[in-house]
């Protein structure tokens, strides 16, 4: 598959943002490092024994709105998960010219949205850190519709919401099992994410077209669109 995209087609951006516009490496190191030694202090166990606990629970909620509850694992792990996030929350950041292409996206006129799973929470932990919001039209969370971005639901609510046109929207995300539902629901254009975590290698993204360099995709962004004009 080439890489490129037919920008003039594209009237709709649809954003991920773990992972995608944020490095991956808070999220990991959170529920993989931190959170474990939490649990494991609080459970008197091993850092091993409570990471695979726990790692055991996680993969029973994967894709379910469960999974990205924070309300839900502070119930269950009977611990404060916003409030342990805040402890590393110097280690959210930015992925190399994800803002950029935001700025790029801006003045070339698109529609730009973002669509998290991520816990309304934890988005505004996210917010606070990362000046996100100004870029986009809207900033949507999963739970807001009662269903992940895994599930079809999701995505008859966000075209009820929007009232856009699928074929003609981009959809980037770091998950290839979240870009298998997006292609079911009809998305034009499909791109996955490389390298998710700054800490790790690059990822197999499956079948899709990945993204490695937001710097080179705001070039030919403007390549390929003429800016809007300013109103």
């Amino acid at each position: 598959m080439s890489s490129a995209l037919p920008w003039s087609c594209i009237d709709t951006v649809l954003l991920d943002m773990d992972g995608t516009l944020l490095d991956l490496r808070f999220d990991n190191h959170f529920w993989l490092e931190h959170l474990p030694d939490h649990y494991a202090r609080q459970q008197g166990l091993s850092p091993a024994a409570a990471r695979q606990q726990l790692h055991e629970r996680f993969e029973r909620k994967k894709g379910q709105l469960d999974w990205y509850c924070l309300d839900y694992w502070s119930r269950e792990l009977g611990l404060p998960i916003q409030a342990l996030k805040r402890e590393i929350a110097h280690l959210i950041a930015p992925r190399p010219g994800a803002l950029d292409f935001l700025a790029s996206l801006r003045r070339c006129g698109k529609r730009v949205i973002l669509i998290t799973n991520a816990h309304p929470d934890s988005l505004a932990l996210k917010l606070e850190r990362i000046e996100l919001a100004p870029w986009f039209e809207q900033l949507i969370s999963a739970h807001s519709y009662g269903y992940p971005k895994e599930h079809p639901a999701f995505w008859q609510c966000l075209q009820q919401t929007l009232q856009f046109i699928p074929g003609n929207s981009l959809f980037i995300d770091d998950s290839p099992g979240i870009l298998r539902s997006a292609r079911q629901a009809g998305i034009g254009w499909l791109r996955a994410v490389a390298r998710p975590d700054s800490g790790q290698p690059p990822v197999n993204t499956a079948e899709f077209t990945a993204i490695d360099d937001y710097h080179r995709l705001s070039k030919e962004l403007a390549q390929g669109v003429r800016p809007a004009p300013e109103l």
